[in-house]
């Protein structure tokens, strides 16, 4: 039974499912902070695209032998490439017909996204006879994947609330969604650059813990938390459900960040700290259910 439990968890965190549930979450998250309900097939769309295009960035890093790297992770999706490979295809294939739900803006949204999280992993650029990708500019991945995240979670959803249902979310509401979504990101993605801090330093990726070091890199995430904590205060009128279940959310990722370090294995990161993006929504309706 253990074993069977460890292949149904390595499939589900390994092959990217449990990561695009975490975009489904954090589309739910937008949609609950809003008071409204959401349209099912937004929901559907982050979940193919983000499976598609995590399951794109392994297949174009693949190692010269993946049977002998380091990571589990990396180890069993290559095991099962041909898998992973179909379930990429399908997904591509049903973002068709739910694309015909959006509206052009969100189209438009997703589609400067999408480019943006492909150009990341290729070589588009040259200098001095050496090739690089958007990956290997100093400081822009974690840039990068907060910018996509915090748009697609929020921005799509708000975008598809005000073109179908004429649900209107001022500016400086939406602003204020997308800071504190991009600052929580953020700080949930540098972690995993500190556990790929020697990996890094070997490819040449200037991340954050590469540039600023290991303890730094802590800190900094626990300053983002923080400054999101700022703007929680400093821009809800009542202590809602809403407010104490971003609270909790966040005190909760600030503790599991502080006890994360590269040694632990990838069971935490894939597991616990992505797994603070489903949790979040969870806390989130369970603070609901109990205001009332």
């Amino acid at each position: 039974m253990k074993n069977l439990f460890r292949q149904f968890l390595d499939f589900l965190l390994f092959s990217n499912i449990f990561m695009a549930l975490c975009a489904v979450a954090q589309a739910l998250v937008t949609y609950q902070l809003l008071y409204t309900t959401p349209d099912l097939y937004v929901p559907g769309i982050l979940f193919c695209a983000t499976l598609a295009l995590y399951n794109f960035s392994i297949l174009l890093a693949k190692p010269a032998i993946p049977e002998e790297s380091p990571f589990r992770r990396v180890r069993w999706f290559f095991k099962y490439e041909r898998l992973m490979i179909s379930i990429t295809i399908i997904c591509v294939l049903a973002l068709i017909p739910l694309a015909l739900f959006l509206s052009m803006s969100s189209l438009l949204l997703l589609g400067l996204l999408g480019i943006i999280a492909v150009a990341y992993n290729l070589p588009l650029f040259s200098w001095q006879d050496k090739r690089f990708g958007l990956r290997n500019i100093p400081g822009i991945k974690l840039l990068l994947i907060a910018v996509v995240w915090s748009a697609s979670c929020v921005l799509l959803p708000v975008l598809e609330l005000e073109n179908n249902h004429h649900f209107v979310v001022s500016a400086r509401d939406t602003g204020l969604l997308l800071a504190k979504r991009f600052l929580f990101i953020a700080a949930l993605a540098v972690p995993f650059d500190i556990r790929d801090l020697f990996q890094d330093r070997t490819y040449e990726l200037k991340t954050i813990p590469v540039i600023v070091g290991e303890k730094r890199a802590y800190l900094f995430c626990l300053f983002l938390l923080a400054l999101y904590l700022v703007l929680l205060f400093l821009f809800n009128k009542t202590l809602d459900a809403n407010f104490i279940g971003l609270t909790l959310s966040i005190v909760l990722a600030g503790w599991l960040i502080f006890k994360s370090n590269w040694e632990r294995n990838e069971y935490y990161y894939f597991f616990y700290l992505d797994g603070i993006l489903i949790l979040q929504y969870i806390i989130l309706l369970v603070c609901s259910y109990l205001q009332f």
